[in-house]
Formats: C-alpha cells, sequence, structure tokens
C-alpha cells in the first residue's frame, strides 16, 4: 500500500499548523487507498544543517541525520503543511527538505499552506525546492487564509472549498506516488 507522510512544517509551539496537519490527516485517514502518517518536526532533533557533505552524496554523518533518513527514506509521498513566514516556508521545514536528498527522489508531494494570503508565497518557493529534490509536486495546492479559514486567526475552520481542495490534492499524492514507484525501484 502506498504510504504518504504528512510533515508538519512548523516548529512554533502553538502553532496553526498542528490544527491543520491534524485535519489533513483526519481527512486522509478516512482514506483507504493510502496508508498516512503525521511527521512532526518538533519530534525530530534537527539542528540547523550541520552535515560536513553535501546531501546529495548520501555520507551522513551525524546520528540525527541518519535517523531522518530512515524516517523519511521509506515513504512514498508526502504533503507538506508549511505557513508562510516573510513571503516564504518556514526555517525549519527548509532545513528539512535539505537534510536530505535521494530520500526525496521520485516522490510525489503535494502542498497545504496557510497566512496571511493562503501560504501561496510559501508553496512556490517549496515547489522550487522540491524540482531540485527531485520530488514531484501535484498541482492541486491547499491554500488557507487566516481571514477566512481561522476564526479570530487561531481557531481553523475550513470552509468547503477546501475540504474539496484537500481531497484532489490527496487523489493526485497517491496517484502520483504510485506511478513514481517503478522509478524508485530502480
Amino acid at each position: 500500500m502506498t504510504h504518504i507522510g504528512i510533515i508538519l512544517g512548523s516548529t512554533r509551539a502553538n502553532s496553526n499548523g498542528e490544527q491543520v496537519a491534524a485535519w489533513v490527516h483526519d481527512v486522509a485517514s478516512r482514506r483507504g487507498d493510502a496508508k498516512f502518517e503525521l511527521i512532526d518536526l518538533r519530534e525530530h532533533d534537527l539542528p540547523h544543517l550541520d552535515e560536513p557533505v553535501a546531501a546529495m552524496f548520501g555520507r551522513y554523518q551525524h546520528e540525527h541525520t541518519k535517523r531522518w533518513s530512515a524516517r523519511i527514506a521509506p515513504l512514498d509521498g508526502f504533503v507538506l503543511v508549511t505557513p508562510e513566514y516573510n513571503h516564504a516556508t518556514s526555517a525549519a521545514l527548509m532545513n528539512a527538505l535539505d537534510y536530505l536528498y535521494a530520500e526525496w527522489n521520485n516522490k510525489a508531494a503535494g502542498l497545504v499552506s496557510y497566512g496571511v494570503v493562503g501560504g501561496a508565497r510559501a508553496a512556490e518557493q517549496l515547489r522550487l525546492a522540491c524540482g531540485a529534490l527531485q520530488l514531484a509536486d501535484v498541482s492541486q495546492q491547499v491554500t488557507l487564509s487566516l481571514a477566512t479559514e481561522f476564526e479570530g486567526y487561531s481557531t481553523f475552520r475550513p470552509g468547503e472549498q477546501s475540504v474539496a481542495a484537500l481531497g484532489t490534492m490527496l487523489d493526485q499524492v497517491v496517484a502520483w506516488s504510485a506511478a513514481l514507484a517503478p522509478l524508485r525501484a530502480t
């Protein structure tokens, strides 16, 4: 069965991302076409990138990197849940992506972003990083505006359009993850 990781890309205490990632996981877990699991970056000891050799060479020296590699490598695809901070994704999520290379290759990724303008600029930045990592980002995106999807800018209340967009995005991530399986096998 296809195995998808939902990565919570914010490490801030009481982040809106916790609610968003829990919602994505809840909706995804009701599906029967893949196995979904939540990956909270706060549970991984990833200091600012400290490997002495570039990730593309796969010669990891630190135990935290080896653990992160072992966590990501077996997955077939991802949903990246990102906040938008200063027109960009979170430093924690970029750092987590930068630690690895081959573990991301030939897998699919869907983007769920949130922020003042729905996190659209953070998602665009992530699309560039996905391309460099040979991580195939699907076209459907879920953008959640703090003004319309969060009561008082803090309590998450997804609208019907967001629920529909999430379903479509998950369909695409599962399909692309399965379609890319032969490339991962080589």
